[in-house]
């Protein structure tokens, strides 16, 4: 089914309204943005009656993260004022309502957009916690059948959360169109009540607000706090206070005092009171990242932080306790050994989490329905890698209730009817048959799952579909004739097992399959090659070592690019080094839309030699090498550029630009509809009868071209924008790529392109500052430049 709504008007061109905007141009949706028309002269004179929107939009083109996958997309959104242009309302299938929070205000813009809008339009609001009865009686009664809030979160293009909350009167069949549509734009769809702050804020804000409470009664520092509350807690890096400072502390305020002041009979209300020394910083205009100094505050190269007692910044302490060194492995073992515990931060991390699961639970019924939209808010909403009642079956519900218990908190009758009626956990069964503890009827439900949400886990665990595995990869029935390869190491990095297993992957395709899809269900594709597969032979300089792993690399790339069938790749997030030539080995690949893809390998000192070099040639210049008297060099100088720059894409539409990905391959703006979707690309290919492509013959550049680029780098080194390693590094680049030491117009093959690279590799792996790269990068994460 295509998606419904083909234009869109979103009103108010903020932060938020112009950052949706974007994400819905970036989904190919044509949208109007209008705003008010300016009341000074200055905006007039310099942006005319559309200025607000045009700065908006001009914004969003300037937002760091990047609003739009391609600035491109930017030509779908059309600036315009709410006086000279609500005639074009009548195009729109949507309308999204995205002015400040101030419910006369959204009253008299539903007022005057209503008599514009077609009949079928629906109209949203993208208000984060305002009454939508309110909004609604301001609305003709027709129109109130079509009005649902759609609350998306900020940066809307990486938050996954959108919060559909449906008004009294919305007819069920607008609910499902918001939600399909939702979904089609990549959201994690949750069902919200009219409630104050729906669902993942009145949670969120509710977990950080005890947090800073729990910190002043329990004498910890900021940094202290963060320490606990991040990782060690299932949540992310950001924590509490780095997160306050992201979302901005003004934004906080408002939120938090929304619940104090309209949930009169929530009992836990004192908690959504902020505390003085916050409401002192934002009478200082100490906003967090957007006025230079919040809870942290970057002092010259270092980050301070706010000393709560003196309300001066001093340099962050040193946060060592054993609770949070302690808390490793996936996120349940890491929150159980947090909280198990006894130290300073294991008491404050107990207090935290038991208080907020026990609130989340008392809201099951009034903010959502159930346990699954609350879990699914927290995660999608605030990064948290559990929600509450995965937490809770994480740490074991009855014991938990116990401690509860025993410290005074009250724990809702209907998790104790829970545990009396003999389920001992919220959720229950595999990936593929998931079942929940309904409170509504008392008795297990199967986990909401849309029927394009494959994963390869819910295939695995029925044993007959692994048909071969080992530590590195395993090969997966994944139905309809559709052989799986699945990469399963640390971050999915390349190492002997997984290059054995491609090998297997075409022997079993060509023998029982129609077609082979290489994903997985990991936040990542890969982080490229093993290192410690080569630093250890180039260290003892056991070159035909060396030589042999990256032959074995090639070989099984290029047995998967001329497999009897049809491959596709479907790249997600990092799909880097080795990682990048894996997927474009295959036939086509179906990405995600954040999908961060390069050869990187000049970051460890060395150029990418598992077919990276081969594929830049074939992609930059085969279009053009059989046009007489064509020049290469541009197009080869631009491919190198990507290699020796360690250019990588922020996006799977900057991937085509950079050619990382063909122009024909496929986007999915949804993670979890990706490897249904590349499986769907996959058939296709099979049923169209597939053959390989035969192997290609290559123009060369040449020898020439290669010293035309060659004096382009020393440039570049006299400039000191580059080192001499740099130089070295970038001419091998530009010398495999132009071909080699042949004249301009020679006919090559891939094989000597992969003979060069080859080469080329081996002897950096000699050099001394190569080694240094590879020995830093293993240490800390990060390139060194040397």
């Amino acid at each position: 089914m295509s998606n419904t709504v083909r234009t869109a008007c979103v009103i108010g061109a903020g932060v938020m309204g112009s950052a949706i905007a974007a994400h819905l141009a970036g989904a190919g949706v044509k949208v109007h943005l209008l705003d008010i028309v300016p009341s000074n002269e200055k905006e007039l004179a310099s942006g005319g009656r559309d200025a607000r929107a045009k700065a908006g939009l001009a914004a969003a083109l300037q937002a760091k993260p990047a609003a739009f996958f391609d600035p491109d997309a930017a030509r779908l959104v059309v600036p315009g004022n709410l006086e000279d242009h609500l005639d074009r309302l009548g195009e729109c299938q949507l309308v999204i309502e995205a002015v400040v929070e101030n419910l006369d205000i959204k009253r008299k813009v539903f007022a005057a957009v209503a008599p514009h809008l077609r009949d079928g339009c629906v109209l949203a609001s993208n208000t984060s916690g305002l009454s939508i009865a309110g909004m609604n009686a301001a609305l003709p009664e027709a129109l109130r059948k079509r009005f649902v809030v759609l609350h998306f979160f900020n940066p809307v293009r990486y938050m996954r959360l959108l919060e559909v909350v449906p008004g009294p009167d919305t007819e069920p069949a607008v609910v499902s169109a918001m939600v399909e549509f939702g979904e089609w734009l990549g959201k994690g769809v949750v069902y919200g009540k009219d409630t104050t702050n729906f669902v993942a804020n009145r949670i969120g804000v509710y977990s950080m607000m005890l947090a800073m409470q729990e910190m002043v009664a329990q004498g910890l520092s900021i940094e202290a706090v963060d320490a606990i509350a991040g990782k060690p807690m299932g949540r992310p890096k950001s924590a509490v206070f780095q997160t306050g400072d992201i979302v901005g502390l003004d934004t906080l305020v408002h939120v938090a005092k929304n619940c104090f002041d309209s949930l009169s009979d929530d009992p836990e209300r004192d908690v959504f009171q902020m505390p003085q020394f916050v409401s002192a910083m934002v009478e200082a205009g100490r906003l967090g990242r957007k006025s230079g100094e919040g809870f942290y505050k970057k002092v010259g190269k270092d980050i301070h932080v706010l000393d709560v007692g003196s309300g001066q910044y001093r340099p962050r302490e040193t946060i060592e306790l054993s609770s949070v060194t302690g808390a490793k492995g996936p996120p349940a073992v890491r929150i159980a050994k947090l909280l198990a515990a006894d130290d300073a931060g294991s008491r404050f991390a107990w207090s935290v989490v038991s208080k907020t699961l026990v609130y989340a639970a008392n809201l099951v019924g009034e903010i959502a329905d159930d346990i699954v939209n609350i879990d699914r808010a927290m995660c999608w909403g605030f990064n948290w890698e559990l929600g509450p009642f995965q937490i809770w079956d994480a740490l074991g519900v009855r014991a938990t209730v116990e401690r509860m218990t025993a410290d005074g908190l009250r724990v809702p009758s209907w998790v104790t009817a829970m545990l009396d009626s003999d389920r001992t956990s919220f959720y229950a069964g595999g990936v593929g048959n998931a079942t929940y503890f309904d409170k509504r009827s008392n008795v297990a439900t199967p986990v909401p799952r849309h029927p394009k949400q494959l994963q390869v886990a819910a295939f695995k665990e029925n044993k007959g579909n692994v048909l071969d595995h080992n530590a590195g990869a395993s090969l997966v029935d994944i139905g309809d004739g559709v052989l799986c390869l699945e990469v399963h190491t640390k971050m999915n990095t390349l190492d002997a097992d997984v290059v054995a297993m491609v090998h297997r992957a075409v022997d079993v395709a060509e023998a029982q399959f129609s077609a082979i899809v290489v994903g997985n269900d990991a936040d990542h594709f890969s982080a490229g090659a093993n290192l410690m597969l080569i630093v250890g032979a180039a260290m003892q300089q056991k070159w035909d070592e060396v030589e042999a792993i990256i032959k074995g690399l090639q070989d099984s790339f290029q047995r998967l690019r001329y497999a009897q069938v049809p491959v596709v790749s479907c790249p997600t997030q990092y799909t880097l080094g080795g990682g990048c030539e894996l997927a474009m080995a295959s036939d086509a690949s179906q990405s995600y839309a954040e999908t961060y893809t390069g050869l990187v390998e000049v970051g460890v000192g060395l150029i990418p030699a598992g077919c990276g070099c081969l594929r830049m040639v074939e992609r930059y210049t085969s279009h053009i090498a059989d046009i007489d008297g064509a020049d290469l060099l541009p197009h080869v100088g631009q491919a190198s550029l990507n290699i020796a720059m360690a250019k990588v894409s922020t996006s799977a539409e900057e991937a085509k630009r950079l050619r990382y990905l063909r122009p024909t391959d496929g986007i999915s703006l949804n993670r979890d509809f990706l490897l249904h979707e590349a499986k769907q690309r996959a058939l296709g290919l099979a049923q169209a009868g597939y053959r390989p492509p035969r192997p290609l013959q290559l123009k060369a550049a040449g020898y020439d071209a290669a010293k035309t680029i060659g004096a382009k780098v020393w440039g570049m080194v006299e400039g000191r924008w580059a080192s001499a390693h740099d130089a070295l590094i970038a001419n091998k680049i530009a010398h495999i790529l132009c071909g080699g030491t042949v004249p301009a117009g020679t006919v090559l093959s891939e094989q000597h392109y992969l003979d060069l690279e080859r080469e080329a590799f081996l002897q950096l792996c000699g050099e001394p500052k190569t080694h240094e790269r590879i020995k830093h990068m293993l240490e800390t994460g990060k390139p060194l430049r040397n």
